[in-house]
């Protein structure tokens, strides 16, 4: 059952890179085609090397009368240099549009996933997705691809050319062909294997080291920073150690080509040798001269290059197909989005209809709940804390996927209409008012900032300012009160056309003073005719509100 399960794995990460490979085919059969040439200037190259050597050596052709030869090396040369630098660039191009397309796939993953569900990984490791194991993919697409079809047509190519010069050479690099990837085909079945755990290593070291530097306030109370630092430094000797075995077969595999190619090339050479000597009779070998001979003696190498690239590649499909497991885990991890029927959605209401939500460990939270918002209408969530008040607002932002029943906001799919969300402490970043307030309405201009600005309340605070909007806040709002870093968010909530607000304790945590600020603030934004549904217990804010409706034992009911 084990091997069919690892075969089935490797099967949906060899179809997953297929499906990314079908939108870059171009550039990459743009990429052969510029192999393909290089490979015609190398013929032509090594042809011209030769013809020049039997005319000067053999024919005591004058020099003078050389230079017609000579410009025409030049440009073989100089075609083969623009041919392979194409070939690169292509090939970059292409991984680039990949990546970036798998970043945006990732990136909506983790929206459509929330940040509920998303709790469930470490940052470290969601950023080990993001960045290594996406860039794992670079080799793949820009040389390995392209090269395995240069690895087929290249040496094919030039046994044809071999072979109208002597046939008995040709078969001498034909036999030895077949037997390199032969063995780098038994290389790399060792190579997938050692890849694979390499990329999950990597993913778990950064997560252990992550969480002990976030953690080591606690690490030093207790005094378990000697053991955090044992427990990373064994975590990174495991990683050292499967680094070095990927080497160890990177090194492996090159070495098996070498001796395979060296040797044929010593065949084809002694052959060469001993047939111009007059020592081999059989075959094609007395028509051998200097110019054949020379000619299929440059050309031999160049045969075996396309398969030694080949080589120093396949530890880029051994690192794709790795980071594609771990990438395609977490496409299949992610939990089905239902559409929603939205056709006959009444599209001035808010409609919850018969919805359930239950987390593993915990039980079944929210059941068969059913609630009906006007637009404009404010609405109090009240209940007991853990009664499920913060899930129904997540089931509406379309944070988390119910697992039954049905959310329509206005006529569409939660997680499909834009809103505003603001919880109990605010996002704020270090930069300047303007750049907080930028956050949500990038292109929002001065006039439009302060009139939001003025609608939460925040005028004063503005002019003592030094500088006005461009005035510094340190990360977190630190420079403001709590009441004004949570005004400032509801001023970014303004400057958004999102007629829907959802806020979760808008007011925790605040004191008196910050509370009524606040409330004030959110009493202008119902008078502006947003749709508001609060999860609170503050008793302003639940006097504020047109309905109040209580949760309690996952049901809803109106207070």
């Amino acid at each position: 059952m084990k091997a069919i399960t690892e075969q089935s794995r490797k099967r949906r990460s060899r179809h997953w890179l297929e499906q990314r490979q079908a939108a870059v085919r171009p550039l990459l059969v743009g990429a052969v085609a510029a192999g393909v040439v290089s490979a015609l200037a190398i013929i032509a190259q090594m042809g011209l090397i030769a013809w020049l050597v039997h005319a000067v050596f053999i024919d005591a052709a004058a020099l003078s009368t050389l230079w017609p030869a000579g410009l025409a090396l030049v440009l073989a040369v100089w075609l083969r240099v623009l041919a392979q630098g194409l070939q690169e660039r292509l090939g970059q191009h292409a991984s680039a549009a990949v990546r970036q397309q798998v970043r945006v796939d990732v990136s909506a993953l983790w929206a459509r996933l929330g940040p509920v569900r998303l709790a469930g990984f470490s940052s470290a490791s969601l950023t080990n997705q993001w960045v290594e194991q996406v860039d794992a993919l670079d080799g793949y697409y820009a040389r390995y691809l392209p090269q395995q079809w240069l690895a087929l047509l290249v040496p094919g190519l030039l046994l044809l050319v071999v072979f109208r010069l002597d046939w008995l050479a040709a078969l001498f690099l034909l036999l030895a062909a077949p037997l390199i990837p032969l063995f780098m085909a038994l290389v790399g079945m060792s190579a997938e294997q050692v890849s694979q755990r390499h990329v999950l290593q990597a993913g778990r070291l950064a997560g252990q080291f992550l969480d002990r530097v976030r953690n080591l306030t606690s690490l030093q109370l207790f005094g378990q920073v000697p053991n955090a630092i044992a427990a990373v430094d064994s975590a990174a000797q495991a990683y050292r150690n499967l680094s070095m075995a990927t080497l160890r077969v990177a090194f492996l595999s090159s070495a098996v080509l070498e001796f395979f190619a060296s040797v044929a090339i010593a065949v084809v050479a002694m052959y060469i040798g001993f047939g111009l000597l007059g020592h081999i009779d059989y075959g094609p070998s007395p028509g051998l001269t200097l110019f054949s001979g020379l000619f299929i003696l440059l050309l031999a190498p160049e045969f075996f290059q396309p398969l030694r690239s080949l080589a120093q590649h396949y530890h880029d499909r051994a690192a794709a197909l790795a980071a594609a497991d771990v990438l395609a885990d977490l496409a299949q991890g992610e939990v089905a989005v239902r559409e929603a029927d939205t056709s006959g959605a009444d599209a001035t209401v808010i409609s919850v209809h018969d919805l359930s939500l239950a987390y593993p460990g915990r039980g079944l939270i929210l059941q068969g709940l059913d609630l009906r918002v006007a637009r404009g209408e404010v609405i109090a969530l009240t209940g007991a804390s853990g009664s499920g008040k913060s899930s129904l607002l997540h089931c509406l932002a379309g944070f988390v996927q119910p697992d039954s029943g049905s959310v329509s906001l206005f006529g569409q799919a939660a997680g499909v209409m834009p809103l505003a969300w603001m919880g109990q402490r605010p996002f704020l970043i270090k930069g300047s008012w303007a750049e907080n307030l930028r956050l949500t309405a990038p292109d929002a201009d001065e006039s439009a900032m302060r009139r939001a600005i003025a609608a939460v309340g925040l005028n004063e605070v503005l002019a003592a300012q030094p500088n006005g909007l461009e005035s510094p806040l340190g990360e977190g709002g630190r420079g403001l009160s709590g009441g004004q870093a949570q005004r400032l968010a509801l001023a970014r909530v303004w400057l958004t056309d999102a007629q829907l607000v959802l806020l979760d304790e808008p007011t925790a945590s605040l004191d008196e003073q910050s509370e009524a600020e606040v409330v004030e603030a959110l009493h202008a934004l119902a008078g502006a005719g947003r749709t508001l549904i609060i999860a609170t217990h503050h008793p302003a804010l639940v006097q504020m509100a047109d309905r109040v409706v209580q949760l309690s034992n996952g049901s809803l009911n109106d207070a």
